[in-house]
């Protein structure tokens, strides 16, 4: 009986909870440790961020994502540290009959590539989405460098949330399905989307608000009864009447809120409905230029 004692190696405990939260409790035989510390982290991590992103106010977005990544943190260290005293204090042990280097491999194909992936990439696809803008197309609303989460809760079946004329939209380039483009929604299914100028009709209907000249630049505020947002053009006039079109069913009419400074369906015509995947919901970071935008970190875009 003897011959099967072992030494019990609390380095190793610490490497394994470092490749993985709760692997070293496997190896100490603490299952149900091991189980706890594994799904509070998956708690903690992309849902956790997915509920900071889509459910707290804008004034708390930026602290709470800060302390969900602590919390991760202490959690992870808190393992490695719990696997390496766990391991101390039990200096010899008997391996049990599952404790063999095949099913640790397994323990760690399950939870590290399969689980965790699976996870996320639920999250990502039905719940919310990171990316980043990698131009000026749609400043004055979204600046290049900014980092956005896009709500994926968003013109699918069984949302909630229609595409609606405002939306500021993700959806697949036509030209270039590996793209994802990001612009503002102006032409709805079966509307007539007219552009005389720097003036956008829709249905006849002037979305022009408010003009402001300015040097170079000619801001321009837009909107309908519900929502009004702001875009800009060159301060030179642009020819007339360039654009007359009808949206056909089931497809969208997108533009750039630098409306001089963008491809959009001036360029590569409606967007079909189906390819709109999510909704600009809020900025979580900015960073372009060697320089970080504090200002604009946690700003929701409506």
């Amino acid at each position: 009986m003897n011959t099967l004692i072992r030494p019990r190696k609390p380095l190793l405990a610490l490497l394994m909870s470092l490749v993985s939260i709760g692997f070293g409790q496997i190896y100490n035989g603490e299952v149900n440790r091991a189980i706890w510390l594994f799904l509070m982290y998956c708690a903690l991590g992309v849902p956790g961020l997915a509920v900071v992103a889509l459910y707290l106010p804008s004034g708390l977005m930026l602290p709470a994502l800060a302390m969900d990544l602590c919390l991760m943190l202490a959690l992870w260290v808190y393992g490695m540290a719990d696997a390496w005293r766990s391991a101390r204090r039990q200096p010899d042990f008997v391996p049990r009959a599952w404790q063999t280097s095949g099913l640790y491999v397994l323990v760690l194909i399950l939870c590290a590539l399969i689980v965790q992936p699976q996870l996320a990439s639920y999250v990502r696809n039905h719940q919310i989405e990171s990316f980043r803008v990698p131009s000026s197309s749609n400043e004055p609303t979204l600046m290049h460098g900014d980092f956005i989460f896009a709500d994926k809760r968003y013109n699918c079946p069984g949302c909630t949330q229609a595409v609606r004329r405002g939306d500021i939209a993700i959806f697949t380039y036509p030209n270039d399905r590996t793209i994802y483009y990001v612009k503002r929604i102006v032409g709805l299914p079966g509307e007539r989307v007219q552009i005389k100028g720097q003036e956008i009709l829709i249905n006849g209907r002037s979305l022009t608000l408010s003009e402001t000249r300015g040097v170079g630049a000619l801001r321009v505020s837009e909107g309908d009864e519900v929502r009004r947002w702001q875009v800009t053009w060159s301060a030179k006039e642009s020819p007339p009447a360039e654009i007359d079109v009808t949206v056909p069913a089931g497809q969208v009419y997108a533009l750039g809120d630098n409306r001089d400074n963008s491809i959009d369906s001036r360029r590569f015509g409606t967007v079909p409905l189906a390819d709109v995947v999510g909704r600009v919901r809020q900025i979580w970071f900015s960073y372009a230029d060697g320089t970080i935008s504090w200002g604009r970190m946690g700003k929701v875009i409506e």
